[in-house]
């Protein structure tokens, strides 16, 4: 099993519904178990179109056996499920799961990068990232 940190926020519908669905749905995941997570924190947009309400942040703290792309492709499919929908960069959306560490791993390819790429320059992510770890 390796050790991995998630990002999860939500700005549409009912965002803590979001959040929570999305973590069962993780923790649901064959091989896959969370073992942390963060407070709901609310937070301002970064980026993206102006207008859109405030999202709520939360972190992860799983681990699992699945590889990084794998898992990548997994929480798409559990974004889907939830109702994202691809829009904009940086605009609403009802989830968004993002692999912020996957145990010591450095990967840098088109689909992934890991450590995340603009980690240190949110404050949403370390915030809750700093509670689970």
């Amino acid at each position: 099993m390796v050790t991995c940190y998630l990002g999860v926020g939500s700005n549409l519908g009912n965002r803590r519904k979001n959040i929570e669905e999305a973590i069962k749905k993780i923790n649901s995941l064959k091989e896959t178990k969370v073992l942390r997570v963060s407070r709901l924190m609310p937070t301002k947009p970064v980026g993206g179109p102006a207008g859109q309400t405030d999202f709520l942040n939360a972190a992860l703290k799983i681990q699992t056996k699945i590889p990084p792309l794998n898992l990548l492709k997994k929480l798409k499919t559990i974004e889907k499920e939830l109702g994202r929908v691809e829009s904009v960069r940086n605009g609403p959306r009802s989830i968004d799961l993002d692999i912020l560490f996957y145990g010591n791993k450095i990967i840098q390819s088109e689909k992934l990068t890991i450590p995340h790429p603009r980690i240190l320059e949110r404050d949403f992510v370390l915030k809750p990232l700093a509670e689970v770890i």
